[in-house]
């Protein structure tokens, strides 16, 4: 005896609002199909394909075709990839059936009346990646990382973000995983059904690549538009990658458009992201763009604080604490990484951490960090300082209010890199050597009769000497 009886259900507004969603996602199903498949293939065996009955309760949608022959084949060859697309398309199909027309015109709307209570199916858990130790609740934040934090817990929050895409650049090693990990983390906190995908852009253009040769990338789309959070880490790697960079774009238009969240990352802004389709640079700056700078002094300290509380014996001193934080300025990674060198060479060897040996154990790192400011540090923390875009840097602009701080910006690189002065030049946007030479001439006199010049300079240097 079976458990459910079908009944017909076609009220007027159910049934239309129905059919209106389903033959909407079956037209931009078609579209797709017939864009991965070829048109000859399409039009042949699927493009005769029409709705037909739906039943909301197993979320069961039926396909019609003329004969039992295509039903049977478009089931065996083009199943999966309709079960996929279908899902992918969030309109409450998650089973696709393939039948031999009757006299069906369109989608029927079935309601499913149990003969005894059934209890509905618990939520399946979402599997994940993500690093138990990367949380907000790690993330220690200063003036250098504040907004690309801010905006990191809007976009994991409950509440809708007010944006999105979210665009966060910065170094190496500064904390832009951390970031992605925290709001991948923090959303399935709350939303534990909600599908989150979080991968690198390598990860992403092998995955695609693959899909390509086994014949699955409707399998490789419907599994992207079906996350509800997208995280790509170091979207720099897809550049000059036509194809890869073609599928992320309409990824990326397609989750927009159904209200998914999308959060990339990248060693640089999206105006200097080199090689990149112009229209994905102009989705990604449509959102928010957040920098992380290098950290400074206090953040360094405030980080190393955090690590001393938590990493048990033996004790690490005030002096360590600081030596470290004035010595490993490269980045945030690498400051953690001596920390925890000290901590664990102490606790394995039971010897006491004082200040001659971390000056012994870290020697290395410290030499290496010495002279390791660059001229793409400055000009950002030049243009952050100024409050001006990091890109006017390089622009032809000539307005006193751009001018001046690039003028700064030439004369700290020329002070702090070992970058000759034809190199400076071609940095600060292609200008000729005696550029620099007359902006390092400017500042060098305004700093000796302007005192709000020479303590702008004097700010700068504190800030990227550590």
């Amino acid at each position: 005896m079976k458990d459910h009886a079908l009944v017909t259900a076609w009220q007027d507004g159910e049934g239309s609002q129905a059919d209106s969603s389903l033959e909407a996602a079956w037209a931009a199903i078609r579209a797709g199909l017939r864009r991965d498949i070829g048109a000859r293939m399409f039009d042949q065996w699927l493009k005769p394909v029409r709705l037909g009955d739906y039943c909301p309760e197993s979320q069961t949608l039926d396909l019609l075709v003329a004969t039992d022959f295509s039903a049977n084949f478009v089931s065996g060859q083009f199943g999966d990839r309709l079960r996929m697309a279908w899902r992918a398309a969030n309109v409450g199909v998650r089973e696709v059936r393939l039948h031999r027309a009757a006299d069906a015109t369109g989608p029927r709307l079935l309601e499913v009346v149990p003969v005894e209570p059934v209890a509905a199916p618990a939520p399946k858990p979402v599997a994940s990646n993500f690093q138990p130790r990367h949380g907000f609740a790690d993330f220690v934040t200063g003036d250098s990382n504040r907004l690309a934090c801010s905006a990191a817990l809007a976009m994991a929050g409950e509440a809708e973000p007010r944006f999105s895409p979210l665009f966060i650049h910065g170094g190496t090693g500064q904390g832009k995983t951390h970031l992605l990990h925290a709001i991948a983390r923090a959303f399935s906190d709350h939303s534990p059904a909600a599908p989150v995908l979080y991968m690198s852009a390598e990860r992403f253009m092998m995955e695609f690549v693959n899909a390509m040769r086994a014949n699955e990338t409707m399998a490789f789309k419907a599994r992207l538009r079906a996350a509800r959070l997208l995280l790509i880490d170091d979207i720099q790697f897809i550049a000059g990658k036509g194809s890869t960079q073609e599928e992320f774009l309409h990824t990326i238009n397609d989750l927009i458009d159904s209200g998914a969240r999308i959060v990339v990352t990248a060693d640089r802004p999206p105006q200097r992201l080199e090689s990149i389709d112009a229209r994905i640079l102009s989705r990604l700056a449509g959102g928010l763009v957040a920098d992380i700078l290098p950290a400074d002094l206090d953040l360094r300290l405030a980080i190393l604080e955090a690590k001393r509380a938590v990493a048990g014996d033996p004790p690490v001193p005030d002096a360590v604490i600081d030596f470290l934080a004035r010595s490993i300025r490269s980045n945030v990674r690498e400051l953690e990484g001596a920390f925890n060198k000290l901590v664990a060479y102490g606790q394995l060897t039971g010897r006491a951490i004082d200040l001659d040996f971390a000056q012994g154990m870290l020697a290395d790192a410290v030499r290496a960090n010495a002279r390791r400011i660059t001229v793409d540090e400055i000009q950002k923390v030049c243009a952050a300082h100024y409050k001006i875009d990091a890109s006017e840097m390089r622009s032809k602009r000539r307005a006193r209010a751009v001018a001046r701080p690039r003028q700064v910006a030439m004369y700290l690189a020329k002070k702090m890199t070992p970058r000759s002065l034809p190199e400076i030049g071609r940095i600060f946007g292609g200008r000729d050597h005696s550029t620099v030479i007359h902006a390092v001439r400017t500042i060098e006199g305004l700093r000796e009769s302007n005192p709000d010049i020479d303590a702008d300079v004097r700010a700068l240097l504190r800030q990227l000497e550590g």
